[in-house]
């Protein structure tokens, strides 16, 4: 590539794609992701920043719906998931269980493709920010993306290059810490949010930034301010009340806007959602979310991956509702699919028992799974999205926020406002109530209500239980963080390798 190109250049590496099938990783070989710019450095503003902002919504729900890079790097690594190599299934070179097992490098494929997935939708945004004939609306909107954006690269790596409309392709740029990063986000949301639009709440679809889902945001950075701003990534942590108080304002703000938590907890799934979606992706189908873990053999044919554990299974009474419903096995389509946990005998939508093709034996999902040799039938499968009416892939929960709520109080010290808040959202999902609650308790009923929503890495490191889960090889502490990509290191000198790669 030429540097004489009107290009600015964000990231260089290799871009990795993974496409819909589970035997193979597909990687495509590219010198870099490209921006418009100038080789001057002179921006003139976008021609189009109707159709630019569509896209960066469209890329929101396409790069988190994939079933690898930026959800994998905030679930596969956790102890709700794991990525079993079945025979040849899933081996794609190690990418899976390397994630399991905590020994990912600087060069994991899935690392670089989110980090310029990631740092790509930061510029983009950053451009119509910088568009003078954007709206004040159009303007806040891309901040609320530049944030959400911005506030993943802070997560996962710990320091965000920030690259100017108006630097020439030769110049680097500059690198935030994650404390400089932390303020930046905070700036984007409190300045986009009087702007952004009331999010509706009787809909199963969101699809834009509102204040919901500003206030969301703001709610988990100030939940995970003494992680962000702490000296030591690995912690431990102090968790300031203030910060909490804030975490609680901002969640009791998306309350007041008319969110609930709908009684019918798989129906948030579904296009029958209501009260509780706060935003969700413009593009990107959920499909993802079952063809990852369904069987060859059930309709529809999956690609027989992932499951979760029966440590964590076990965590769920038999009255939750969160643990699962029966598949209906009525002869509609996809009515042998049941929802939440599939364990034990698989059935036909007729409700006829179905065979193993490879092993020629009932199909009986089995609470026993391991990482390598797997047989085909081992492992508990997860279905929040259902192939019969799923809608949008949701990005935003209110059931989250509503959780988020509760840690804050107990971290803010009132222990008794915990209680009751736990015990609200155990009540609607059908659990028995608490006498009293500890942090182990919140931490459990956020993996009961979230599971394999995407986001329970970053509450492992915030519980300090991230380097201590099952099937982690690598218990190092540096772990919590993820290495920059080795080719964006090579690329901008301003990047600094995370401690331990």
């Amino acid at each position: 590539m030429s540097k004489s190109n009107s290009l600015a250049i964000l990231s260089v590496g290799v871009v990795a794609a993974v496409v819909t099938a589970c035997t193979d990783l597909n990687v495509k070989e590219t010198s870099s992701i490209v921006v418009p710019a100038s080789t001057s450095g002179t921006f003139a503003g976008l021609p189009n920043v109707t159709d630019a902002l569509q896209a960066s919504y469209n890329n929101l729900g396409n790069n988190f719906s994939d079933q690898a890079n930026i959800y994998s790097l905030g679930v596969h690594v956790t102890a709700e998931m794991i990525p079993p190599t079945r025979g040849v299934d899933w081996g794609d070179n190690g990418v899976w269980r390397t994630l399991d097992q905590h020994t990912w490098d600087a060069t994991h494929s899935g690392i670089l493709a989110s980090w310029n997935n990631l740092n790509s939708e930061v510029f983009k945004t950053t451009q119509i920010i910088a568009t003078t004939s954007s709206t004040k609306a159009q303007v806040a909107e891309a901040k609320f993306l530049r944030a959400w954006n911005m506030f993943h690269v802070m997560d996962y790596w710990g320091q965000v290059p920030v690259r100017e409309v108006n630097q020439g392709v030769n110049d680097n740029p500059k690198v935030l810490s994650r404390s400089e990063a932390f303020d930046y986000i905070i700036k984007d949301l409190t300045e986009a949010l009087p702007d952004l639009s009331e999010a509706k709440t009787a809909t199963s679809e969101n699809p834009t930034a509102t204040k919901a889902a500003a206030n969301y945001l703001l709610a988990k950075m100030y939940l995970n301010k003494a992680v962000y701003k702490s000296s030591k990534p690995e912690g431990p942590y102090t968790f300031d009340k203030a910060d909490m108080d804030n975490v609680v304002k901002y969640v009791d703000a998306i309350t007041a806007a008319g969110f609930s938590l709908n009684p019918n907890y798989f129906d948030n799934f579904t296009k029958k959602a209501t009260g509780e979606i706060i935003l969700t992706g413009a593009q990107g189908s959920p499909q993802n979310r079952w063809y990852m873990t369904l069987h060859y053999d059930q309709n529809p044919s999956g690609w027989n991956g992932f499951t979760t554990l029966a440590d964590f299974y076990d965590k769920f009474e038999t009255s939750d509702i969160r643990k699962g419903v029966p598949a209906k096995k009525d002869g509609t389509e996809f009515s042998g699919i049941g929802r939440g946990f599939l364990i034990g005998q698989q059935y036909t939508d007729k409700g006829a028992p179905i065979t193993d093709s490879r092993l020629n034996k009932p199909l009986q999902f089995t609470r026993d799974v391991v990482l390598s040799g797997c047989p085909t039938d081992k492992g508990i499968r997860a279905i929040k999205y259902h192939p019969a009416d799923a809608n949008k892939y949701i990005l935003i929960r209110y059931g989250d926020a509503f959780l988020m709520k509760a840690e804050a109080l107990l971290r803010g010290g009132n222990a008794a406002g915990a209680l009751t808040q736990m015990n609200a959202i155990r009540k609607v999902r059908g659990a028995s109530a608490l006498t009293a609650v500890k942090e182990d308790d919140v931490f459990d009923e956020i993996g009961r209500e979230t599971y394999w929503e995407g986001g329970k890495r970053t509450v492992e490191v915030r519980f300090g239980k991230f380097t201590t889960g099952t099937g982690v090889d690598n218990k190092n502490a540096y772990t919590v963080l993820y290495p920059v990509p080795s080719d964006a290191i090579a690329s901008n000198p301003n990047l600094k390798q995370n401690t331990g790669y």
